[in-house]
């Protein structure tokens, strides 16, 4: 194991590196943010760089955070993912690449996809507190 591997186990919980280090699934409807409804961004929650707005995330059923599309496209890498008998697009960060999920086709309206992401590669970020936590660029977003 790594230096980085032991730092990375010493920092997240079991479920987290699961998912980010280790391609993990968490249950569905057993998890952070699947219903979580407060303004703010959500970031990776190994690197910290910025990954989706609560403005773009919705209630798929699913059991997981869905959203309609990344912040930035370029904080977001796809591979195709052949596991469990499946192809589908898993969704990587670019800077931490962590796994944080899998992108499907059948979202709503404006893009039509649904990223369906694990709680556990994230971390949330209050609007109120996005200064303070050195991700002002995104405070006009939520600005009336």
């Amino acid at each position: 194991m790594t230096r980085d591997q032991d730092e990375l186990r010493r920092k997240l919980s079991p479920m987290q590196y699961k998912v980010t280090q280790e391609n993990g699934t968490e249950p569905p409807f057993q998890n952070e943010f699947w219903d979580h409804k407060g303004e703010g961004i959500y970031v990776d929650i190994v690197s910290g760089e910025p990954l989706f707005s609560s403005l773009d995330k919705f209630d798929s059923g699913c059991g997981w955070p869905s959203f309609t599309k990344p912040l930035r496209e370029e904080q977001i890498k796809e591979k195709t993912d052949k596991s469990h008998f499946m192809i589908r697009t898993e969704v990587r960060s670019t800077e931490g690449d962590s796994h944080l999920g899998h992108v499907f086709p059948d979202g709503p309206q404006p893009t039509g996809l649904r990223y369906c992401i694990n709680s556990a590669a994230l971390r949330f970020i209050p609007r109120e507190e996005l200064e303070r936590e050195g991700y002002s660029d995104f405070k006009k977003l939520f600005e009336q």
